[in-house]
């Protein structure tokens, strides 16, 4: 068996019931079930034909008919979907990740696949020095790929790697299995490196695959932002943020999160760096219940970022999430100190750009703060999206520098 299974003899043929013919051609990768004129009983993972009204075959892909994403394309017209074109998407992979982080001697932490932004939809993987995570989303993935023989594709492509682990979607009782190599114990978690600083993950229990590597960029400009400043990190998790600006210099680091166990890694990595333990401090406490009364004792950082975790999981959740974001922002600008620097970012793919800048600006109008935008970032190179998919490119990160 090769890297993909064969779940049904012949393709599936799905016909459009409305017009998606340029989106699919330009490279969108996802056809959702109310543009199919009907769903045809078969497994998840099934390889499939999307079809125009007339018959022609504009790509090819696995459907999964209980599926929110009922079809993801894989090739389109007359590429053929076979094992030579997935082994090419993930050494074409491979090789952007070597050209971004080789000798992986400062960074040895990235991901290496993420998705349809390698051309590989629904695949996640993430390295940690000799350890990498799979990710697999939804049944039609799972039913897809073989798992067993991508974990062995890895290890021969990165001969440091001793571990592979599929993590599981989150919900399921167990955590996930070992596909190659031993699991790491908790109590001696995975080391890797990034910009040279040192971190530790659980990959069985943390969120996600352990760590939030998408902010990489934007916790160095933190970090050089930091000296000699009081710095806030509020959803601090496991310290990120927080490692960077003491590294950079901070003269004290709070980590707020309302996570004891992320809270006992913020310290373990600020200590694994060999920062002073008196310039950090970890805080278990909610978000607002925390701002609200540093807000009441008039506290003041220098240097605030807020990295909440995504709270618009689906479009119908998007003004509850406008609220909860301008609430939770306008509450962060009132602790930050006048001309200190306020990041703020956002995961939540279905606010959009625009969408979030907006948010920004009302919050701090709420906080009565006039803020001068100083970066607007996202996610780093090793996290590319179609560009046909703009909701792909879900983090927004921005930093303002306050007024008085």
């Amino acid at each position: 068996m090769g890297l993909i299974k064969v779940v049904n003899e012949k393709p599936v043929h799905l016909v459009l019931s409305k017009d998606r013919v340029r989106s699919v051609k330009r490279g969108h990768p996802w056809i959702f079930p109310e543009v199919l004129r009907e769903l045809p009983k078969a497994p998840a993972g099934s390889l499939a034909l999307l079809k125009t009204a007339d018959g022609e075959i504009l790509a090819k892909g696995y459907y999964d008919p209980d599926s929110k994403l009922a079809f993801r394309t894989f090739a389109l017209q007359r590429e053929k979907l076979d094992e030579q074109l997935v082994t090419a998407r993930l050494e074409r992979a491979a090789e952007l990740r070597d050209a971004l982080f080789q000798p992986y001697d400062a960074t040895n932490g990235f991901r290496l696949i993420n998705g349809e932004g390698d051309g590989l939809p629904g695949l996640v993987v993430d390295v940690y020095d000799t350890a990498a995570v799979m990710k697999l989303d939804g049944a039609g993935a799972e039913s897809f790929y073989n798992a067993e023989e991508l974990a062995s594709w890895l290890t021969r492509r990165l001969p440091c790697l001793r571990t592979v682990f599929l993590k599981y979607r989150s919900g399921e009782e167990a955590r996930g299995q070992v596909l190659t190599g031993p699991t790491p114990p908790s109590e001696q978690p995975v080391r890797f490196r990034e910009n040279g600083v040192q971190f530790q993950v659980d990959i069985v229990k943390g969120q996600k695959t352990g760590f939030f590597l998408d902010q990489r960029d934007n916790r160095s400009f933190v970090g050089r932002l930091s000296r000699g400043k009081r710095m806030l990190n509020v959803f601090g998790y496991t310290g990120g943020f927080s490692v960077y600006a003491g590294i950079g210099g901070a003269r004290h680091v709070t980590t707020v999160d309302v996570g004891r166990a992320a809270l006992s890694y913020a310290t373990a990595n600020w200590t694994l760096n060999g920062l002073v333990p008196d310039r950090h401090e970890a805080t278990a406490e909610d978000a607002f219940e925390f701002l609200e009364a540093a807000a009441k004792a008039r506290e003041k950082w220098e240097v605030v970022v807020i990295d909440p975790p995504s709270f618009a999981p689906n479009k119908q959740a998007v003004d509850k999430a406008r609220a909860s974001y301008t609430r939770l922002f306008a509450a962060a600008a009132a602790v930050t100190a006048p001309h200190g620097f306020l990041s703020l970012a956002s995961c939540s793919s279905h606010i959009d750009a625009p969408t979030f800048m907006e948010v920004c600006e009302e919050a701090m109008g709420r906080a009565r703060r006039q803020g001068y935008v100083l970066r607007v970032a996202g996610q780093p190179a090793d996290h590319p999206f179609p560009a046909a998919a703009h909701e792909l490119s879900y983090l927004k990160f921005i930093t303002f520098r306050l007024e008085g």
